[in-house]
């Protein structure tokens, strides 16, 4: 049972067991879900064809993507796969991989810097401006959003509540959280969760770089 108001690690709660593919769903509101997948060496999930988006973040290892016929691309640690809709996709790793899948409805809009079959670095996609906050939506819809932000030495966010219950991702540096009354550093690799209408608050004493995954009811 994922709970709110610790720092944790995807990567290092959900390591596979031997031989097997494992599953948890850690949010779901019906139009987005947030399942992590552990697969040990040498397992796989075949290749099966959805009608909605998703995306898949790489927390440890690395794997291929699983194609009938196609060339697989590799993945590794800190990439993020855009699934290719209406054909059959898999992963397979031969080392062991932990990955986190963001299941989509279809009304959700989709940022068209997230392009279907590509792989790419989260951190990446926006840059760190001397004395701001940089934010970029990659989804957004009446009941998700999943928003990438870069914040200068210095700023932060004031204290709020969130509509839904969100999940962060440390993608860069370090930052502070502040929930319910307590503070938490969060490092690239590391995540955070927020129940609904949790009051919080965010700081950057140095650069850092965070993902947010807010899911409404």
């Amino acid at each position: 049972m994922l709970k709110s108001g610790h720092i944790f690690s995807i990567a290092k709660d959900n390591e596979p067991a031997a031989g097997c593919t494992e599953s948890e769903s850690l949010l779901d509101n019906g139009a987005c879900a947030l399942t992590v997948f552990s697969i040990a060496a040498g397992t796989n999930i075949s290749p099966e064809s959805y009608d909605y988006p998703k995306i898949w973040k790489i927390e440890k290892g690395s794997a291929r993507v699983l194609y009938l016929t196609a060339q697989a691309p590799a993945l590794s640690s800190g990439d993020i796969f855009i699934v290719p809709q209406h054909i059959p996709v898999g992963i397979r790793s031969k080392t062991g991989c932990i990955y986190s899948e963001i299941l989509l409805n279809k009304e959700c809009a989709m940022n068209d810097i997230l392009k279907s079959g590509n792989v790419f670095a989260l951190k990446e996609l926006l840059p760190y401006k001397d004395g701001k906050i940089v934010n970029m939506d990659l989804v957004d819809g009446d009941k998700t959003k999943f928003v990438i932000m870069a914040f200068d030495a210095g700023t932060g966010l004031p204290e709020h509540a969130a509509p839904g219950n969100a999940i962060v991702f440390g993608l860069d540096g370090e930052g502070v959280i502040g929930y319910e009354g307590k503070e938490y550093r969060i490092h690239e690799g590391e995540n955070f969760k927020f129940d609904k209408n949790g009051k919080h608050y965010v700081k950057a004493e140095g650069k850092f770089k965070m993902a947010l995954l807010l899911v409404r009811d």
